[in-house]
């Protein structure tokens, strides 16, 4: 289900991957263009003093995940900006700590597994973004909530077959990355079931840090992985659980930066699970009085991060059910 008045696209792509790449920088063309590249952060990503790791990071992606690097390809082809420039930004997370790509997960495993994703991101990106249905010549249809100038996969992303996962961004400290965590992420978009994805995490831990919650429809299980600075941590999920932008789990964990968004957005959504509360938006839209929000629209969000989107799924027994919301009020932006 549509509703028409929605600020947040919906783009069907398909093909091999240069080719979806392509569609999705034509798509995004004039706000990366008019918006994306003025910010200091794509800037700051861009410059020279960059470079040599993006290069060291370009030949590792070459050479592990050739359809990646192709999509990265044709991404720069429809965005009309030189290639270099377009793999650095979506290597941003790998080459700076603090970058704006926020987000809050909400875990409900039980008899009814709910998972629900607040995405937050740069506020100027805002009625930018979209949600890119992507049909490949080879894999498992999906669609992902995409900001204009990156790759999806590291946001939120619900399969054809029933899979879905969300994704947050962890500032960890230690080893600088081989592989960009957002190829990574995508890859996992290719993987053909949950141990495939597993595996493929488990195999490359040397890239940056994210968290991960995957759902697995047919077990019925949560798996969080926490995952990055050459390490990753997974368990399956038996309580309900928040998460913010730190791992709460990861080897790393007592030696990455913890924002005061982050660890207040921790610190409140834990509150409300305490509580007992299990009723998914009234914790994502969240904004108490006594520290910073969960749901974040202030100008002044001290991580230059407003909340986009808010994604939820739920499983009951073998029916799934998801709602995409791009405000605080109001009906799903999509439903199906």
């Amino acid at each position: 289900m549509l509703n028409k008045s929605s600020k947040l696209d919906w783009l069907r792509v398909e093909g091999q991957p240069k080719e979806i790449g392509y569609q999705l920088g034509s798509h995004a063309r004039d706000a990366v263009h008019g918006t994306l590249i003025q910010t200091g952060l794509w800037k700051e990503i861009t410059s020279l003093q960059h470079r040599n790791r993006v290069y060291q990071m370009m030949t590792t992606t070459e050479s592990l995940f050739p359809e990646q690097w192709a999509e990265l390809q044709g991404l720069a082809e429809g965005l009309a900006l030189p290639f270099e420039d377009v793999f650095a930004w979506n290597c941003r997370g790998d080459l700076l700590m603090d970058t704006a790509d926020g987000c809050t997960t909400v875990m409900l495993p039980g008899d009814e597994i709910t998972l629900a994703h607040n995405e937050d991101g740069l506020p100027c990106l805002n009625g930018h973004c979209f949600i890119a249905q992507v049909e490949p010549t080879t894999g498992v249809p999906f669609f992902s909530f995409c900001y204009p100038g990156s790759i999806p996969g590291h946001t939120f992303t619900y399969f054809d077959d029933g899979r879905a996962f969300t994704v947050n961004n962890l500032r960890l400290n230690g080893r600088g990355s081989d592989i960009p965590r957002m190829v990574l992420s995508r890859a996992l978009l290719s993987c053909n079931t949950i141990a495939d994805m597993l595996e493929l995490i488990e195999k490359n831990p040397p890239c940056g840090g994210f968290h991960l919650c995957i759902l697995d429809h047919h077990m019925s299980r949560l798996h969080s992985v926490e995952m990055g600075a050459g390490q990753s941590v997974h368990k399956v999920l038996n309580d309900a659980q928040v998460h913010a932008n730190h791992a709460l789990m990861h080897v790393n964990k007592k030696d990455q930066k913890v924002t005061q968004s982050s660890y207040d957005r921790q610190h409140r959504g834990d509150q409300l699970i305490a509580s007992g509360c299990r009723d998914v938006l009234s914790i994502l839209r969240d904004q108490w009085s006594d520290g910073l929000p969960i749901y974040r629209e202030e100008a002044d969000d001290p991580d230059n991060e407003n909340t986009l989107a808010t994604f939820v799924l739920t499983l009951q027994k073998k029916d799934i059910h998801w709602r995409i919301y791009c405000d605080k009020q109001g009906a799903p932006a999509f439903s199906g």
